[in-house]
């Protein structure tokens, strides 16, 4: 059953990633008028280039994490099987 969340998990990577790329450049855009300065390019400061690479970075993880955790969740309700791995439940003795 596992195996069959594989392609509802691509699909899910997909859209949270287009999600945060949107989610980044709203900030970005409250931040710099500008575009986000490119790490090879002779524009930007080392702060900012290292800022804005730092807020992107957190801004997709944080979306596919959120897209992916409900995705998950969604499976397991209409089939009753969660698609990841469950930590295991320790003996307490």
């Amino acid at each position: 059953m596992k195996l069959l969340y594989k392609p509802f998990a691509i699909i899910a990577a997909l859209i949270g990633a287009k999600l945060g790329q949107a989610a980044f450049k709203r900030l970005w855009s409250k931040i710099d008028d500008a575009a986000p300065p490119i790490a090879t390019g002779p524009e930007g400061s080392l702060p900012k280039v290292v800022g804005a690479r730092a807020l992107e970075a957190a801004t997709m993880a944080g979306a596919v994490a959120v897209v992916e955790r409900v995705s998950a969740g969604t499976f397991h309700h209409f089939t009753g099987v969660w698609p990841g791995e469950r930590a295991q439940q320790r003996d307490q003795h």
